[in-house]
């Protein structure tokens, strides 16, 4: 009895479970069909409203070639006039307004090159939106979806996350897929078909050795802000080649992977310090003003004892104490040029694509100098 009871209660659970399969694939089914009706019938209204195909239709939705510009503006203008909303590649963009994602302020660079940038757009026609990136609050992704929803008719990224060389770049396919027009500053990303804007950092590395090491400099230190960004690694290569050519040495044990700021400075000049260091090179002058900082508390003249030199130049790098010696990157220049990239490619003319590399040039001031030069005090 108990046998036949549990041959029952097993037949029932699989026709329960063979009943719930059957009507879950009915369901899907039915859905599925509605939905292709549904596509079908908006696929319908916009053709007949555009006076077009049903395949010219879907080529423009899918944003597929093959279709002249005047059938996609018809396909455009009947999916508007039915009310209906376009796929976000087909959105209209704001005509006047340009995103512009900084990583920072405080690195007194992005603040002129904003300005150079702004004024070239003015003078274009173009407004700036000014994105300023937070740790510990908005980042370049939300700026992005913000500029989006407003939309933006292209986009500057400085320094952003394409400048890190562990990056998910899809978040930059996509942009591209979407026809979004992109420019970007400081950095390089492979097979990317879009403009890349940078001072040439590999030259400065160079330039930076080969000045100290004409001032009697051997013993030459490597300060960066990053293992990981390609600005940085690209100053490193730099250096590594200019310390082979001047002393046939491999250098790797002065180079100090830091981090932004002064006080990534003052730390990396710290460490490099206690192995007799006596020249400096930073990434950047923020790195190179913590530096100094750093080694006159430690009781080191600068120039006398040891001579720093910094990467950037903006106009306070002139007012430091001691005037800071460094390398400029040509802001003006890579600002006006960024500008124009980047309107040409929302205008439609023909851009040039790839990377376009900027020559930076050495700036002597009074923190670095001969070693061993003996100074007269006023």
């Amino acid at each position: 009895m108990n046998f036949t009871s549990t041959i029952n209660s097993c037949t029932n659970e699989i026709f329960f479970f063979l009943v719930y399969d059957y009507l879950f694939l009915l369901f899907a089914l039915l859905f599925q069909e509605l939905h292709n009706e549904h596509m079908t019938s908006r696929l319908d209204q916009i053709a007949a409203q555009a006076a077009v195909s049903k395949a010219t239709v879907s080529r423009v939705l899918n944003e597929r070639p093959g279709v002249s510009p005047q059938m996609r503006r018809a396909v455009l203008t009947a999916i508007d006039v039915l009310g209906l909303e376009r796929p976000n590649g087909l959105r209209p963009r704001s005509s006047g307004l340009v995103g512009l994602i900084l990583p920072n302020l405080e690195d007194p660079v992005y603040p002129v090159f904003a300005q150079v940038v702004s004024t070239n757009l003015a003078r274009l026609g173009y407004t700036p939106v000014l994105c300023i990136q937070d740790q510990d609050g908005v980042g370049e992704d939300e700026y992005v979806g913000m500029l989006l929803d407003r939309g933006v008719a292209g986009i500057i990224f400085v320094s952003g996350q394409h400048a890190d060389t562990r990056v998910d770049r899809s978040r930059y396919d996509d942009l591209v897929a979407q026809r979004l027009p992109i420019v970007f500053v400081r950095g390089y990303l492979d097979d990317l078909d879009v403009p890349f804007v940078s001072s040439d950092d590999q030259a400065a590395g160079e330039l930076a050795v080969r000045h100290l090491a004409q001032l009697g400099h051997r013993r030459i230190g490597l300060i960066l802000p990053s293992g990981t960004n390609t600005s940085a690694l690209r100053q490193a290569e730099g250096y590594r080649h200019a310390m082979r050519e001047e002393f046939g040495a491999d250098a790797d044990q002065w180079v100090d992977i830091s981090f932004e700021g002064e006080e990534g400075g003052y730390a990396g000049a710290i460490r490099l310090l206690d192995k007799e260091v006596t020249g400096y090179v930073c990434g950047s002058d923020l790195l190179a003003l913590g530096a100094i900082r750093a080694l006159r508390q430690r009781g080191k003249r600068v120039p006398q004892d040891v001579s720093v030199i910094g990467y950037g130049d903006s106009p306070l790098m002139a007012h430091t104490n001691p005037p800071l010696t460094t390398v400029r990157q040509p802001i003006l220049s890579m600002g006006t040029f960024t500008a124009h990239a980047l309107i040409n490619r929302i205008q439609g003319n023909n851009t040039i694509t790839g990377e376009s590399l900027f020559p930076p040039e050495l700036v002597i001031r009074g923190s670095t100098a001969m070693r061993g030069k003996r100074f007269t005090s006023d």
